[in-house]
């Protein structure tokens, strides 16, 4: 990023804008991004504008890792661990025709050639649950379709990213056979996640020597990024890195390498940093939403809309099915959920933003790229509360017992 040094009254004013719109759609039971959306939308009309501008790098390295960190240290690994085989068929199979079904859908439908058409499927592949999860804590839904939820999207992104960089790959020309790409799979995959346990089990032998809480959320903050970029300097998958040493730190972290004194401070600092990065992306991205080159692109946006919808439905219902004998069933109304509730975000547009300008249709996939997130952030955002509503999956607060599992599941 060559451009001028950071704008920090600009910042500034971001950041206010950000608690603004918090304090307002908390008033008035808005999902929290819509509001930053519309926010950054209006911004870009005024003589303001938006002088930072979305960038696959500004995503990648600075907003997606706390984003993964915050969202990993809260995952529990008993019950993860419990529902990995169906999370690993829904990221992995439902990944592959999600992205096969859009991609062929681009290609019929909306006249793209087969490469542009594989880069949009992947990349609109990746889900980003930061609205339906907010919209989760505020409601109190079930322990279970609270995992679901956030580990699917969180291993999706993964694979959507594997998925991507196996394409950047072709376009630049590799030929890949069977073998080459097995390999490449394998390197990015286990090679992100054995980066993230390096980094973030070397971190807490050293926290492990600290009870000062400052220390403990800096060697933290050390292991997202530092997990993210090691990963990616060795072209493994950095979103698998950061996830792999936030579930370490959420899990073994807590037994002992960061002290009682420390844990509560970590999580807050977690939460604050993830509101942060939260806040710049959907301003910016409401931001991007002005630009006028994106009304031309709305029909070929429709189609992608429908088509991306069609992909998580198929990657959704058949593949759950699967598990409907087992211990893993997944009931329908947690189906509806997990399907509508695969809303697209930052790392879709970070992609969308690193295809190569050989690709002929990079504009075409970056506008409808703006579209489907919009429409998922506005549509299927707005009416995430009132589906968990509709289909009464709001926990029973008085229930003390369910309280206290909760503080021992969650803790």
């Amino acid at each position: 990023m060559h451009h001028s040094p950071v704008d920090f009254p600009y910042l500034g004013l971001l950041l206010f804008v950000a608690s603004l719109v918090a304090m307002l759609t908390r008033r008035v039971g808005m999902p929290y991004s819509v509001g930053l959306v519309i926010a950054g939308f209006l911004l870009a009309l005024t003589p303001l504008g938006a002088d930072l501008q979305l960038t696959p790098e500004l995503i990648m390295q600075v907003f997606l890792p706390p984003l993964v960190f915050e969202a990993a240290i809260q995952i529990r690994w008993r019950p993860f661990k419990r529902e990995l085989p169906l999370l690993l068929v829904l990221v992995t199979v439902g990944v592959v025709l999600a992205a096969g079904l859009v991609a062929a859908g681009m290609h019929a439908f909306a006249g793209w050639g087969w490469l542009g058409a594989a880069f949009f499927g992947v990349l609109i592949a990746a889900t980003d649950p930061v609205s339906v999860i907010a919209a989760f804590k505020e409601m109190k839904v079930d322990h279970r379709l609270h995992l679901l939820v956030e580990s699917e999207s969180l291993l999706n992104d993964g694979v959507a990213a594997l998925g991507f960089s196996l394409l950047l790959g072709i376009a630049a020309g590799a030929e890949l056979g069977a073998g080459a790409i097995s390999f490449s799979l394998v390197w990015i995959a286990i090679g992100g996640i054995l980066c993230g346990l390096a980094v973030a089990g070397f971190l807490l032998l050293i926290a492990g020597r600290t009870d000062d809480k400052l220390v403990e959320v800096s060697l933290t903050m050390l292991a997202a990024y530092g997990s993210f970029l090691l990963a990616e300097h060795f072209h493994m998958s950095g979103v698998l890195a950061t996830l792999s040493a936030g579930i370490l730190v959420g899990n073994y972290g807590w037994m002992g390498s960061i002290s009682d004194r420390g844990r509560p401070a970590v999580l807050h600092f977690w939460d604050y940093a993830a509101f942060l990065a939260n806040s710049f992306v959907f301003i910016l991205i409401g931001s991007g939403e002005a630009s006028p080159t994106l009304l031309a692109a709305i029909p070929v946006a429709a189609i992608a809309t429908l088509l991306s919808l069609a992909g998580r439905a198929v990657a959704v219902y058949p593949l759950s099915l699967a598990f409907g004998k087992s211990a893993l069933a997944v009931p329908w109304k947690y189906k509806h959920v997990l399907f509508w509730g695969g809303l697209r975000g930052a790392l879709a547009l970070a992609l969308a933003l690193a295809i190569p300008s050989s690709v002929p249709e990079r504009s075409e996939i970056i506008a409808a790229s703006f579209l489907v997130v919009a429409f998922s952030i506005f549509v299927q955002g707005l009416t995430m509360p009132l589906l968990i509503r509709r289909l009464g999956l709001i926990r029973d607060e008085e229930d003390p017992a369910c309280e206290a599992h909760h503080a021992a599941d969650g803790a």
